[in-house]
């Protein structure tokens, strides 16, 4: 089978599909894939949440693999779906990687501004990073972890139901429109808008009346309504803004029962010893001006490292614009340098035109280099050290031994740069239990055989 028809399996709804295309692609074709860089992305969505390209976990891994990354890192919206599988393909595949989630949550001192969710006081994106462990159900985490889920459903449903009575002629169904466009059922709102789009040209047929239709709901001429149906995630995210986005059809402004607080979810991530995250967004917003203080508050709430895409702040055609969000870009990496939290980058892929991964050898993101990789390789040597040994980044155990943060972070950068793990070597650190692989990892980061 040829390699490209493997890559388009690896995006089959069926985990066994995938897990097969992904083995043969790596019997077949590792030998013949580029030899490790120094560029990361932590922070890839998968199908599972939604990827622009449809890619799942196994392929992203592949892709990584294809691209040279040094590191990858999974994280999908409100469910940890991926983790096994991607952390298996890491194994596969010789790549250093970890798994992440992300919601939406409400931080209550800053209720009054934008934070980095625009037009939305007070919310803000946040992240639970480097989770290895899976909990049996009816646990703590399992509950917690179902209950954002099921939050997000819930979103979901009643956004369908604002929308449907302006649309009754191509009004949808969550269960039978949505949820079959992504594998686990754990729906976005960019799957919502696929599902109207499907449903327009399934109502409507003929181009030129899908077009007619589009003109109308959009405030568009049909010559631009045509053009935008050929020009597909133009298209998405236009009529996203229409029926979604502030001002559109469905909107409803969040409150602060909305969204779980900044407490509830951190303390939810700290309890499945993964390691809580904040994010930001561009540094433009009220809540993120005071780059200092917006970092102190959330570490107070138990935050432990910092996401950034780096992608907004200077890839940006306005001169002015860029100015600005470059400038702004140095003042959260040094602030979160003085404070020493890892800092977690990536694209995200969840729309077309994205890069696969930042260029750390580029002008802008050069001089930040050493320290993105040293972040990536942080949360990479956390998840080693979780899953094989319970050692976790924030566990009382690690703080206790490096009281000072510095000399934790160079111990989980050090496990965090070993070669990468291997399926035979997973197995036998498996086998040995907790402490001895702890001691493995001690050793082999001293350079000491054992």
């Amino acid at each position: 089978m040829k390699t490209t028809e493997l890559e388009d399996i690896l995006d089959s709804f069926s985990t066994a599909e995938r897990q097969n295309a992904l083995k043969q692609l790596a019997e077949e074709h590792q030998s013949a894939l580029p030899p490790e860089g120094t560029n990361v992305n932590m922070h890839f969505h998968s199908f599972f949440s939604y990827n622009a390209e449809g890619y799942s976990p196994s392929h992203i891994a592949w892709e990584a693999k294809k691209h040279g990354l040094y590191a990858a890192g999974l994280c999908d919206f409100d469910v940890l779906d991926g983790m096994d599988e991607f952390l298996q393909a890491g194994l596969l595949l010789g790549l250093r990687s970890t798994v992440n989630v992300e919601t939406r949550a409400y931080l209550k001192e800053f209720a009054g501004v934008d934070i980095s969710s625009p037009g939305e006081p007070g919310v803000t994106y946040i992240m639970g990073a480097g989770f290895a462990k899976t909990f049996p159900a009816g646990t703590p985490q399992a509950t917690g972890l179902a209950g954002y889920r099921d939050r997000a459903k819930a979103r979901n449903v009643a956004l369908i139901s604002r929308i449907n009575p302006h649309l009754p002629d191509i009004a949808i169904d969550y269960v039978k429109d949505v949820t079959p466009l992504t594998p686990g059922g754990a729906a976005t709102e960019r799957h919502i808008i696929s599902a109207y789009i499907n449903k327009i040209k399934s109502v409507l047929k003929h181009p030129n009346a899908v077009a007619d239709f589009l003109s109308k709901l959009l405030g568009k001429t049909s010559d631009e309504a045509l053009e935008l149906l050929s020009d597909m995630p133009t298209l998405e995210e236009v009529l996203r803004s229409r029926l979604a986005k502030r001002g559109g059809f469905g909107y409803e402004q969040p409150s602060p029962g909305t969204f779980p607080t900044v407490e509830e979810f951190v303390k939810w991530v700290a309890s499945c010893d993964a390691v809580p995250m904040i994010t930001w967004l561009d540094g433009t917003s009220g809540g993120e001006k005071d780059a200092h203080a917006m970092l102190e508050c959330m570490s107070s709430k138990g935050t432990a490292a910092l996401n950034i895409i780096p992608d907004r702040n200077w890839n940006i055609s306005d001169p002015k614009k860029k100015a600005v969000k470059t400038a702004n870009l140095k003042t959260i990496v040094d602030a979160a340098e003085k404070m020493h939290l890892p800092v977690n980058i990536g694209t995200e892929m969840n729309k077309l035109g994205l890069p696969f991964n930042d260029d750390l050898d580029g002008e802008a993101l050069n001089p930040y280099k050493q320290i993105f990789l040293k972040g990536a390789r942080i949360m990479v040597g956390h998840t080693l050290l979780l899953k094989y040994a319970g050692f976790s980044y924030i566990s009382p155990k690690a703080k206790a031994e490096f009281k000072d943060v510095q000399a934790r972070n160079s111990f989980f950068e050090a496990a965090g740069k070993l070669p990468p793990m291997t399926i035979q070597q997973a197995g036998k650190l498996e086998d040995m239990g907790p402490d001895k692989a702890l001691d493995w990892f001690r050793n082999a980061i001293s350079g000491k055989r054992s």
